[in-house]
C-alpha cells in the first residue's frame, strides 16, 4: 500500500468504514489474521511487539474501533491521530512500516468480511487508512525534530508503601518538561516492548525528578515488576508526556477532586502546582481506598494542606468498619459532605470508581 499526500475524508467513506466494523463478528480471528499477514510480509516487524500478543490483539482492535467512532468528530479525530503518531515512535515504528500495516489490515478485513467485501468498501478503507497513516507519519516526523522517542530514567528511590504499592523516584537523562496532571508510558528492562501509562505524581520542580505511584494489578507485566522487582539503579524508558487533565485557571469555581487508589498521583501533582498560585478557590480532595493501609501517601497530602487553608483532604476507607475517619464508598462519602453542583470536578481512579 502506497501512501500519498493527505486526502480529505468523504462522508460516504466514513459510513462504509463504520458499517464494515460493525459487521466484524469475530474480532479475535480478524486480528490473528492481521498479525499473521503482517509478520509473513515483514518478519522483522515481530521484534516491535511484546512476546505475548493476546493483550496486543485486543488493544489494537479496540483502538481501531475507537478511532473509527471519532471519524465524524473533525475537531477531535486529527489531534488523536497526531498523538498516536508521536506515541508510536517509542515502538520503533518508521514511516515505511505504515504501508505494510495497511496491506495487512486490508487483507484481514477482506478475509473477515468476505461476503460483504466490494470494490467500493476496499476503496473507502484505502482512503481512510491513507489519511490516518499520513497524519500519524507527519506528526511523528515533526515530533522527532524537538524531542526523543523516549527518555532514559534511572530509579534513584523505590519505596514499598503497601504490599502492592510502590512510590518510585526517577532521574531522567535529559530535561523532561510536563504539565501537572499528565502521564507518560513506561517500559521496564524486565518486560521489553511492553509499555504502560503512569501519571507523574509531583508538579515540575527544580530537581527535575519524576515520581510515579504504581500498584501491582493481577499479573501485570509492567506494574508487578515495578512494585516487586525494581530497585535503585535500574533504568526505565519514559515517553514524552501526554494527557490534558488540568485545572481551568480561568474558572472562579471551587474544585472537587476525587482520587481512588493510585489515581491520587495526578491529583497530587495538580494540588502541588496550585499551591504556587491559588489563594481563593477552595479545594476538597477525597482519597478513597478499601483498607487504611492503602492510604499510602496521605502524609504527603496532609503536609500539602497544612499551610493552605483553602485545601481540605478527606480520606475514606470502604472495607474497614473500625476506621475512625470517613467510611464507605467514595460516591456515598462525597454525597454526605454536600452538594457539589457549583464546583469544577476532577476524578482519577479505576473505570468502575469513575463511573460511580
Amino acid at each position: 500500500m502506497e501512501l500519498y499526500d493527505e486526502l480529505p475524508l468523504e462522508r460516504d467513506d466514513i459510513a462504509l468504514v463504520e458499517e464494515s466494523l460493525r459487521l466484524v463478528r469475530d474480532p479475535d480471528e480478524t486480528m490473528n489474521y492481521f498479525y499473521a499477514s503482517l509478520f509473513v510480509q515483514s518478519p522483522e516487524l515481530r521484534d516491535l511487539f511484546p512476546v505475548a500478543m493476546d493483550a496486543q490483539r485486543d488493544r489494537f482492535f479496540r483502538a481501531l474501533t475507537g478511532a473509527m467512532r471519532r471519524l465524524r468528530a473533525e475537531d477531535g479525530f486529527k489531534p488523536m491521530l497526531e498523538q498516536l503518531g508521536r506515541n508510536h515512535r517509542k515502538y520503533g515504528v518508521r514511516a515505511e512500516h505504515y504501508g505494510v500495516f495497511g496491506r495487512a489490515l486490508l487483507a484481514a478485513l477482506r478475509h473477515s468480511l468476505e461476503s460483504f467485501w466490494v470494490p467500493e468498501l476496499e476503496a473507502a478503507w484505502f482512503r481512510t487508512y491513507n489519511y490516518m497513516a499520513q497524519t500519524m507519519i507527519d506528526a511523528a516526523q515533526q515530533a522527532a525534530t524537538r524531542e526523543p522517542a523516549w527518555w532514559r530514567g534511572e530509579i534513584i528511590a523505590h519505596e514499598r508503601r503497601a504490599h502492592d504499592i510502590a512510590v518510585i523516584t526517577v532521574r531522567t537523562d535529559r530535561p523532561y518538561h510536563y504539565e501537572p496532571g499528565q502521564f507518560a508510558n513506561i517500559e521496564t528492562p524486565y518486560r521489553p516492548r511492553t509499555w504502560r501509562p503512569y501519571s507523574m505524581a509531583t508538579a515540575p520542580n527544580p530537581s527535575g525528578l519524576l515520581e510515579f505511584h504504581v500498584r501491582a494489578v493481577g499479573a501485570g507485566w509492567v506494574s508487578g515488576p515495578l512494585v516487586w522487582r525494581a530497585a535503585t539503579g535500574d533504568v526505565l524508558k519514559i515517553t514524552a508526556p501526554m494527557g490534558d487533565l488540568a485545572v481551568d485557571q480561568q474558572s472562579g469555581r471551587d474544585i472537587l477532586m476525587v482520587a481512588g487508589g493510585t489515581g491520587l498521583a495526578p491529583i497530587k501533582a495538580i494540588v502541588e502546582d496550585m499551591a504556587r498560585w491559588n489563594t481563593s478557590r477552595r479545594v476538597h480532595v477525597f482519597f478513597g481506598v478499601r483498607r487504611a493501609g492503602d492510604l499510602y501517601d496521605i502524609g504527603a497530602m496532609y503536609r500539602l494542606a497544612a499551610p493552605h487553608s483553602w485545601l481540605t483532604i478527606i480520606p475514606a476507607v470502604s472495607d474497614e468498619p473500625e476506621f475512625t475517619g470517613e467510611r464507605g464508598l467514595l460516591p456515598d462519602v462525597i454525597a454526605r459532605w454536600g452538594d457539589w453542583r457549583d464546583h469544577d470536578v476532577i476524578v482519577c481512579g479505576s473505570p468502575e470508581m469513575s463511573r460511580a
